[in-house]
């Protein structure tokens, strides 16, 4: 079945417009499985969203003297890139772009892992956004929507008010041009944070569009892998008490990168609607 190559709405072999998009359905792609052919527009997005990557990562950290490691904020772009341009654009840009973000800012041992989680990462990212969704299936995606809300706002609050409340020190710019500053996080901004978090999720769900839920639930799934991955790879390298600590600043960037990834990948579909890979399958989940 061919779909739209604009905006992935199912269409009729003889159909030679879109509908909904009003354009040439020439670009048309046959659906056949999970098949992925990059083109020449996925291919240079793997460079500027790799760059995109290692930029967000590096320009805004923090330190964690506990365990050597830092908070970023690069989750953000892989998230963005994966949704947007599908999981190998996620995938290399995730794990090119932290590995190089980690070895700019001398976290060289962190780098080998880094490639290959946060590389897993994006693709599982960017291979669950693609999924379509048939019609019927709104009532199932609202209530992930709240579902998803609810463990998202769950983790905002039991992460800030556990392991980032009181004095923090920030970091942005890359080296020479740095700027540090401490300041301190109240535990009552993380109860504000969780509830706004859950009120923006579930009103998204019901009033916007039903299929935030499921972005939520497919970053929440390829943070998983990054949380746990580095938890492992860690031990080995740092110890076990060493990598208990980093699942929560890792967690913290999971929450961070959902935030912000998901308004800001909407925002670039609307401004340029044709960047957005076709989805590839029209399913409902299991």
């Amino acid at each position: 079945m061919p779909y739209c190559q604009y905006c992935g709405a199912e269409k009729e072999d003889t159909d030679k417009f879109c509908s909904k998009w009003g354009k040439s359905t020439k670009g048309v792609v046959e659906v056949s499985g999970m098949e992925y052919k990059l083109n020449k527009k996925e291919l240079a997005a793997m460079g500027v969203f790799t760059a995109f990557v290692a930029a967000a990562t590096m320009i805004v950290s923090a330190y964690v003297a506990t365990t050597g490691g830092y908070f970023n904020v690069g989750e953000i772009m892989v998230y963005t890139s994966a949704i947007l341009m599908g999981p190998f654009v996620g995938g290399f840009a995730g794990g090119v772009g932290s590995m190089l973000a980690d070895v700019s800012l001398g976290y060289t041992v962190f780098a080998p892992g880094t490639l290959v989680i946060k590389g897993i990462e994006g693709f599982i990212v960017g291979y669950l956004a693609q999924y379509r969704f048939r019609p019927d299936s709104k009532n199932r995606l609202t209530a992930l929507s709240i579902v998803a809300g609810s463990i998202l706002a769950l983790l905002v609050w039991w992460g800030g008010t556990e392991y980032f409340t009181g004095s923090l020190e920030f970091t942005i710019g890359i080296a020479p041009s740095i700027i540090t500053w401490a300041i301190t996080v109240p535990a009552f901004f993380w109860t504000i944070l969780a509830m706004v978090s859950l009120i923006l999720i579930v009103v998204a769900g019901l009033y916007l569009d039903p299929k935030i839920g499921w972005l939520v639930i497919a970053i929440l799934i390829g943070g998983g892998e990054m949380v746990v991955g580095y938890y492992i790879y860690e031990t080995i390298v740092l110890g076990h008490m060493l990598a208990f600590a980093e699942v929560f600043v890792n967690i913290g960037q999971v929450t961070i990168g959902l935030l912000v990834a998901i308004p800001l990948s909407r925002s670039i579909n609307r401004i340029m609607p044709g960047i957005r890979r076709p989805q590839d399958k029209m399913v409902e989940p299991k």
